[in-house]
């Protein structure tokens, strides 16, 4: 599939072969940043033999939608809502008609969802452990240590070598500079950073307000070993949904016998039966299941906690 400026936006599709297909939702899963589409392989799989359709997709930059050089790629995380998940959506739209679209977002996967022109489509969403990466919004037991390496030693790292380069060193897949620049610029209103980057205030009052759209009711999923998805993070990302009523269930590791779950354990196979039929019951049925692991922290719409401008 291609995106509106005609990048090639590569992926999976798992299709449902059960008798009547056709008319059960498709899912998207949205991928955290510089994370490959195929760490979801086996979530993608679970929901398919489910009787799902899936779609998981690599955001420019990143594996099967990676350019030849990375050097100067200026792809950044509005390109990855903007462009990417909005081809996608048209996408599914378009080979799935009649059916639902739903969203599965991991970290900056359910960010980005309010970037897409189109978000109007969707059915409904979960989300684990999504936020924009605002460091003061860290847990406070790795604040620091993860501001230097996020927030220095990440952007030291790019303007040197053009690309973030992530794999080499361990720390997730090579990262476009356009994506650094977002991370560990990120302010509290993520707004405030487009506008000191571009001076574009109105542009970034109208990129904000595309957030509302989004009418989807979103189960928000997060841990409490999750040093990225702390409650004020997850809660910051919910408040740009205002149309969007949002149920926040968080997990303790505790809550399932597991020594830790973290920011990316979730997706994980060892988690099929503890923490999978929760995402499952909400794309089903809309509900959280009452034997849900965890502890709902909030639930209905939000409302900006800041002033526009």
């Amino acid at each position: 599939m291609h995106a509106s400026d005609g990048y090639a936006i590569g992926g999976f599709l798992w299709r449902n072969p059960a008798p009547g297909a056709g008319k059960q939702p498709v899912v998207i899963i949205n991928a955290a940043t510089s994370v490959t589409c195929g760490y979801y392989t086996r979530f993608a799989a679970f929901l398919c033999e489910q009787g799902f359709d899936v779609l998981t997709y690599d955001y420019r930059g990143i594996g099967l939608s990676r350019p030849r050089s990375l050097r100067r790629f200026p792809a950044s995380w509005i390109d990855w809502g903007k462009l990417d998940f909005e081809a996608v959506l048209l996408h599914a739209k378009g080979s799935f008609p009649g059916q639902p679209i739903d969203v599965v977002a991991h970290s900056i996967g359910g960010f980005i969802i309010g970037f897409a022109p189109s978000n109007h489509l969707i059915r409904r969403i979960v989300t684990m452990g999504a936020q924009h990466a605002y460091w003061r919004d860290y847990a406070p037991r790795s604040r620091y240590r993860m501001l230097v390496k996020w927030h220095l030693v990440m952007p030291l790292l790019t303007a040197v070598v053009g690309y973030f380069p992530g794999r080499i060193l361990g720390w997730l897949e090579d990262t476009p500079s356009g994506v650094v620049r977002d991370w560990s610029r990120a302010q509290r209103r993520f707004e405030d950073g487009y506008r000191s980057l571009t001076g574009k205030h109105a542009e970034a009052k109208a990129l904000m307000q595309q957030f509302s759209a989004v009418t989807a009711p979103t189960l928000a999923l997060s841990v409490t070993d999750d040093d990225f998805g702390t409650v004020p993070a997850i809660e910051r990302v919910l408040a740009y949904f205002t149309g969007s009523p949002a149920t926040h269930l968080r997990i303790s590791p505790e809550s399932i016998a597991q020594a830790a779950i973290g920011h990316f354990a979730f997706f994980s196979g060892r988690h099929e039966k503890t923490l999978w039929p929760i995402p499952l019951e909400w794309l089903r049925h809309g509900r959280c299941p009452d034997d849900a692991p965890g502890t709902i922290v909030a639930t209905g719409l939000r409302r900006a906690p800041w002033p526009e401008g």
